[in-house]
């Protein structure tokens, strides 16, 4: 580490009397990741970014953002680094292996990490982070591509406070909605808590309407009563799993974008692993995670979760 690197580990910019953050370190450029990247580099920040896909950072080089060669490199000057990865594994390597976050970044850094993780993986982070003298939230986001595209995410954040409200000020030029959870990791239990009800409510609303459909009923009749009727929900109204019904979402451009159903089975396995942890009983959540299992081992993988509608009619 630089002498300069140094001083600027002791040195924290404020700004009405919260801190000010120029230089963010961003690791993980996927589909979502790739998105909020860009959009901070549009927002002006100073952006050095890292991704073991060396196309994506060079893609966000292009776009102003400069390129690191491992995330301890990309996390060395910043003040805030955010990450966003696929899975437990991805981020405990990230933060705490040999060339991890956690072995360069600046004391009193803050780490958000945006990635969907099992909430007793944050814990750990949180409490790593803390032995390093630097901050941590868990900020998982909903939304999916679009929103993350869009900067119109919700953030559900895990963390103290005061380093809610600090990441609340970057966090709000990514998404429309910051929302303070509880302590380190409550973000996460947020996350899976809304992710099982809605993959519950989307089988339930695909199995009425796969029965409507053996009955002779017109998929849009039996839209225009549930959704007026006791029975409706986010995935009869806005989000219906039939072709056509409603526009503008996947299952009306053959299920292509939206939340892909790969990352549904993965957060009901996050969600069943944490119910068994606390012995918690969610025996509906456990079979929307073998429906959505049974789902993705069928081919239907790579698109949009609505998609177990077609799943339940036998379509593959």
């Amino acid at each position: 580490m630089t002498v300069v690197s140094m001083i600027r580990r002791l040195f924290v910019p404020s700004r009405n009397g919260r801190r000010a953050f120029s230089r963010i370190a961003f690791i993980g450029l996927g589909n979502m990741g790739g998105h909020m990247a860009r959009n901070l580099v549009k927002k002006g920040y100073k952006l050095t970014a890292f991704d073991v896909n060396a196309a994506a950072v060079s893609s966000l080089v292009e776009a102003g953002a400069n390129g690191a060669s491992n995330a301890a490199e990309a996390s060395e000057d910043a003040d805030m680094v955010i990450s966003m990865l696929p899975s437990n594994q991805h981020v405990l390597e990230c933060y705490t292996g040999e060339n991890g976050i956690l072995n360069s970044v600046r004391n009193n850094a803050l780490l958000v990490d945006s990635s969907t993780v099992d909430p007793a993986i944050s814990e750990e982070v949180g409490i790593r982070a803390k032995r390093s003298g630097v901050r941590f939230v868990d900020a998982p986001v909903s939304g999916g591509v679009n929103a993350a595209s869009a900067g119109t995410l919700t953030f559900m954040v895990g963390g103290s406070k005061s380093d809610f409200e600090d990441a609340k000020q970057v966090l709000t030029a990514l998404g429309s909605r910051v929302i303070h959870c509880g302590n380190i990791g409550t973000g996460q239990a947020t996350k899976l808590c809304n992710n099982m009800l809605l993959a519950i409510s989307m089988i339930g609303t695909a199995e009425a309407f796969n029965l409507g459909e053996r009955l002779g009923l017109e998929p849009k009749v039996l839209a225009s009563v549930i959704n007026s009727s006791s029975g409706k929900c986010w995935s009869s109204e806005l989000y219906n799993p039939v072709p056509g019904v409603v526009e503008n979402v996947p299952s009306s451009n053959e299920y292509k974008g939206g939340f892909g159903t790969a990352l549904m089975t993965k957060d009901l396995g996050l969600a069943q692993s944490a119910a068994t942890r606390t012995e918690a009983s969610i025996p509906l959540g456990s079979l929307a995670h073998q429906i959505y299992r049974a789902t993705m081992g069928h081919g239907f993988g790579k698109q949009d979760f609505s998609v177990v509608y077609q799943f339940l009619k036998g379509k593959y």
